[in-house]
């Protein structure tokens, strides 16, 4: 446009600064991706490369990284870099920086050999230097400062070899305690991620609000990340280890396998088709797959009806009040009881009334017992996120009320119920303590039978008229046959006796069922949805 004038604010150019600390903050999130690695020993501290070693290596990027940050703060302060950073970088960072440089000058005082309590006094002072830093000068100075000041000095640790891959610290504590170089140094390198990825977004975002904004999503952003990384690293490690195992005297071909329906499988699985049994060649955990899997769905069975009909008579019929208020503390505390305590309520109500002797119904209602609550409590939010119009317009139609709940009030909230009941089962499949204490004997003994459930029950001309010996016979899980065969020394057989590869298969034929679960009920949560969504 002809005669038009370039104001400050479009004229100036921080296309540089930005693309640095874009630079910057990926560099951080690289170096976090990496410690998680080191930090779970994924990649070792020891190995060098391209000739150079990792901690050298880290150190320099540090080195590198804590230099950036304190050059965009100066940079911010001297106008360099136009930003608009508030007068301070507020109480929580302060706080946070005062704690950081509190530790950090403790262990520098300890690890130089100050004696005594004189650490603390030192501790103090570079505590509160940081605190006044943070808090007393703006923003821009108060984020990257200390943020590289950090930094730059763990990386100048790595650097010297003050801290390599064979140092140790040994602590002075009664019981005998060290840190090792594969622990703090992932560690250290981590944190110092965090915070220079941190001040750097803020930098990126110009300091103020914004800064602060992006500085927030960035720590959210990596903290998300990183737990879903654990969790593949959890289901990948798990698999490497197991699957070893899990096909310990496998064979293919035609007629090798067990009879199912009539047809002969193509494949044997001694691991997942055979007992725990001296006379098998190959040890397996059938009984304990068959009883995992009729322990949650018996106790689904139990948990899942008691749950929503207790919410639906919460929330549609009972007046808000303090029975109302009540069932939620009880119901909340009741989720947050440890397991020990509701296997111990089993085996002192439930073992003596079916028996006298652990069985798999015990076991089934001590889960059910502690499934309820959070099938009460997903239910009824649930429900009560439900609109008010979907219950106006069917009572406008003139539906009774039961109606109204059972075809449109239940149908609207059953995503939110299955997912509380995908949240429980993921607890409950995994339970130790209640599963010994009603389910299995004090003592194992290899050879237990696969529980026949459907085919156990009998009709009788007596009350109840239906009778199962199979509920009422003591049976194993995984998680129980986890413990007790490798507490045994347990192999997988004469051609592998490793109790230590028969735990990681059993481990990853839990996580297998566990997941097998979650999958079950997050396609019936895509169900209902979808299908409320079409209706």
């Amino acid at each position: 446009m002809a005669g038009a004038t370039e104001t400050r604010l479009i004229s100036r150019d921080t296309s540089g600064v930005d693309a640095i600390a874009a630079v910057t903050i990926g560099l951080s999130a690289l170096l976090f991706a990496l410690s998680l690695a080191a930090l779970f020993e994924i990649i070792t501290i020891s190995d060098p490369v391209a000739g150079i070693p990792i901690v050298t290596l880290l150190g320099g990027i540090l080195v590198l990284l804590g230099g950036v940050v304190i050059g965009f703060g100066i940079g911010s302060y001297v106008g360099v870099v136009e930003t608009q950073p508030s007068s301070s970088a507020g109480l929580v960072a302060s706080a946070t920086f005062s704690l950081v440089w509190f530790a950090l000058g403790g262990i520098m005082a300890q690890v130089i050999g100050v004696g005594g309590i004189t650490w603390l006094p030192i501790a103090l002072i570079i505590g509160g230097a940081a605190f006044a830093v943070t808090a007393v000068l703006r923003e821009d100075i108060g984020s990257t400062l200390p943020a590289g000041a950090v930094t730059l000095f763990i990386g100048v640790v790595y650097l010297t070899g003050t801290i390599g891959p064979a140092w140790i610290w040994e602590l002075s504590w009664e019981q005998q305690a060290s840190l090792t170089a594969e622990f703090v140094i992932p560690v250290g390198t981590l944190f110092c991620a965090l915070l220079t990825g941190w001040a750097a977004a803020k930098t990126y975002g110009g300091f103020g609000a914004r800064g602060r904004r992006m500085g927030a999503y960035l720590l959210i952003y990596l903290n998300a990340s990183s737990i879903v990384g654990v969790l593949f690293i959890l289901i990948a490690f798990t698999t490497l280890k197991g699957v070893p195992g899990l096909f310990t005297g496998a064979t293919v071909g035609l007629g090798v396998g067990p009879t199912v329906f009539g047809v002969t499988l193509p494949i044997s699985l001694p691991f997942v088709m055979n007992g725990a049994s001296l006379f098998n060649e190959f040890q397996g955990v059938l009984p304990a797959i068959v009883g995992t899997i009729w322990l949650v769905i018996g106790a689904v069975l139990f948990a899942v009806p008691l749950g929503v009909g207790a919410a639906v008579f919460l929330t549609e019929y009972a007046e808000r009040g303090r029975f109302t208020q009540v069932v939620e503390v009880a119901t909340n505390g009741l989720w947050s009881t440890p397991s020990i305590v509701f296997g111990l309520f089993g085996f002192a109500f439930l073992v003596p009334r079916f028996g006298g002797n652990k069985s798999l119904i015990s076991g089934m209602l001590t889960l059910g017992f502690m499934l309820l609550p959070l099938v009460l409590i997903t239910s009824r939010e649930a429900i009560l996120a439900v609109p008010d119009e979907y219950r106006d317009a069917s009572a406008a139609l003139g539906v009774s009320k039961w109606q109204t709940i059972r075809s449109v009030v239940v149908p609207a909230a059953l995503p939110g119920v299955v997912t509380g009941v995908i949240l429980g089962v993921g607890r409950i499949a995994g339970e130790t303590a209640p599963i010994l204490l009603t389910m299995t004997g004090g003592t194992f003994v290899p050879g237990g039978q696969t529980a026949d459930v459907i085919g156990g029950f009998q009709f009788t001309a007596t009350p109840p008229f239906v009778a199962n010996p199979e509920l009422l016979q003591a049976t194993t899980a995984l998680p129980f046959q986890l413990y007790a065969l490798i507490t045994a020394g347990v192999g997988l057989g004469d051609t592998v006796s490793s109790p230590e590869q028969f735990q990681w298969a059993t481990a990853f034929v839990l996580l297998f069922i566990v997941l097998s679960f979650y999958a079950v009920g997050i396609g019936a949560r895509y169900y209902f949805r979808r299908k409320l969504q079409h209706e």
